[in-house]
């Protein structure tokens, strides 16, 4: 008996050998690419703690699938599809559209996770700006590569360049600035994004007209084997999500409303 016992316990001793060096392997550490000053969506709050919608539904996929663990870079937005191009990180958080460029380069995941709403934002005492139709002989400012761009671009096309376009290197912050110092008269940009930096610094800006589009945003991944991978497990965990409700309860607590492609579409907006 006393045999028997000893070997039952050096087996479970070497199986526990065997197993630890597996289980550690099965958390996969994924490296998120984010801008860290896209408030109220990726941004520091004001302890230095990266925080925002997005890095926050993020961390409820964490949640879910505790075999991922998402670290987060902040980076400018021209360095995040080439950091996600070089490895330097496996994941992209930052409010992205899936353009047909995007979708031919990279994975999207099949779930969307909030609708932008791409809109004019002026200065706050404009009254004479009140759509996009209203910006002919004015001009407007665009940040390099920017989805909120196509809209204003493909109308200006259309309508014999009738709106000066100033492009911008820097984000929405510099282009608020200078709406509200006179030197473009203003931008495209989901109001969230522009109320809630504009807040930051101190600048009267608002929203004026229709939406010029409302689209679904989408994390990224590298289009290879493991970006497939990882894209497939952020999916399965974003259902679940969708499906719980806890979603459409982290939109709301962010931004008062449900932004998820299904609060929307319950609201026929």
């Amino acid at each position: 008996m006393k045999k028997r016992i000893r070997t039952t316990v050096l087996s479970l001793a070497a199986a526990a050998v065997i197993i630890s060096p597996v289980l550690a392997e099965e958390v996969t550490t994924v490296q998120v690419g984010t801008m860290g000053t896209y408030s109220p969506f990726s941004y520091e709050d004001e302890d230095g703690n990266l925080t925002g919608y997005d890095i926050e539904v993020v961390r409820k996929i964490e949640e879910i699938d505790p075999t991922l663990h998402f670290e987060f870079t902040s980076g400018a937005w021209e360095t995040l599809f080439p950091g996600l191009d070089s490895d330097k990180y496996q994941m992209l958080a930052n409010q992205i559209s899936g353009t047909d460029e995007r979708r031919e380069k990279y994975y999207l995941t099949e779930n969307s996770y909030h609708v932008a709403t791409n809109s004019i934002i002026v200065k706050g005492d404009r009254d004479d700006i009140n759509g996009i139709e209203d910006l002919a002989g004015k001009s407007i400012g665009l940040t390099v590569g920017d989805a909120h761009n196509t809209a204003v671009e493909e109308w200006n096309e259309a309508h014999d360049n009738a709106i000066e376009l100033v492009y911008y290197q820097e984000d929405v912050t510099t282009l608020l600035q200078d709406i509200v110092n006179g030197r473009i008269d203003a931008t495209p940009n989901d109001p969230a994004v522009a109320v809630s930096k504009a807040e930051l610094q101190g600048l009267d800006v608002k929203a004026v007209g229709e939406p010029l589009v409302k689209t679904p945003v989408y994390f990224i991944f590298k289009q290879d084997e493991a970006g497939e991978d990882l894209r497939n497990r952020v999916d399965a965990a974003l259902t679940q999500l969708i499906e719980s409700g806890e979603l459409s309860a982290l939109s709301v607590e962010w931004f008062g409303a449900d932004y998820t492609p299904q609060g929307v579409e319950a609201a026929g907006e």
